[in-house]
């Protein structure tokens, strides 16, 4: 079923366990110049989270499915650059939970370009709430941590904001992950410290080693260590690339990580 750029599977149901329990994984697909990119490495970081919360795999979801499946409902209709945001969630049956069926539910998000940065954001520290470092906080299921951040973002007009752990370091921000670039080398919270896996952001790092553009450090990261970088960069499957302009008093650039991304970008040019 389609409903404005709002797609459902076929067996969609008002009483589901997304909307009773948050039992849902959310993985987004690309789209540029008419075209899937990154497919492969999208589809497998959703099976992944899929395998992360038990839930049944259909034999049907194949990467061939998948591609298809966006190929019809957005490449088709006139989508040439945009984000997919693809929800699937258990339903609510009368089955053991690990052998429930699943549905999902995905929308499509035009942007101008994924490849660019679309924007800069002001950022602050949230000091009134923790994120997790366990294994579901890597991928996007359901965190009342974020929308708790978020309505504190926007009730102290911020854009964005920067979450720590329980030991209070830097794990990622409310809408994906922080890179910080310090002189010649790149730092990005690790995994273990609460970062989201981004199949967007692993592409760009892995051809900023490749190319040799800076030095890719995974780090643990006190909250001061943000104050340090020259830019920050913050990648979001979800929303896209954005730079950091403003933490607190401290302004930062994006001459350096602009560059990046551009030379970055012509790797997925026709």
């Amino acid at each position: 079923m389609a409903f404005d750029n709002i797609y459902t599977s076929e067996n969609f149901d008002l009483r589901n366990r997304a909307f009773l329990f948050g039992d849902a994984v959310k993985v987004s697909f690309f789209i540029r110049n008419s075209k899937l990119i990154m497919a492969e490495e999208c589809y497998f970081f959703l099976m992944a989270s899929m395998r992360k919360m038990r839930m049944n795999i259909p034999l049907s979801y194949t990467l061939e499915f998948f591609q298809n499946l966006f190929t019809e409902n957005a490449v088709s209709k006139g989508v040439s650059n945009g984000i997919i945001n693809f929800l699937v969630y258990r339903n609510a049956d009368e089955k053991p939970l690990q052998k429930s069926g699943i549905s999902f539910w995905f929308d499509v998000a035009e942007i101008n370009d994924v490849l660019q940065i679309q924007g800069d954001f002001e950022m602050d520290l949230i000091k009134e709430i923790s994120v997790n470092t366990n294994l579901l906080s890597n991928i996007r299921v359901h965190c009342p941590e974020n929308v708790y951040a978020e309505i504190y973002a926007k009730q102290n007009d911020l854009d964005d904001g920067i979450l720590l752990n329980p030991n209070k370091r830097i794990a990622r921000s409310i809408f994906g992950n922080l890179l910080f670039l310090e002189a010649d080398a790149i730092k990005i919270p690790k995994q273990s410290e609460g970062a989201y896996i981004s199949p967007l952001m692993e592409n760009f790092i892995t051809f900023v080693h490749k190319s040799n553009l800076a030095k890719i450090e995974q780090a643990e990261m006190i909250a001061f260590e943000s104050q340090k970088a020259d830019e920050i960069l913050m990648i979001s499957d979800e929303k896209g690339i954005f730079t950091v302009s403003k933490i607190r008093n401290k302004t930062f650039g994006s001459e350096r990580f602009s560059e990046m991304i551009q030379k970055w970008s012509k790797l997925f040019a026709e």
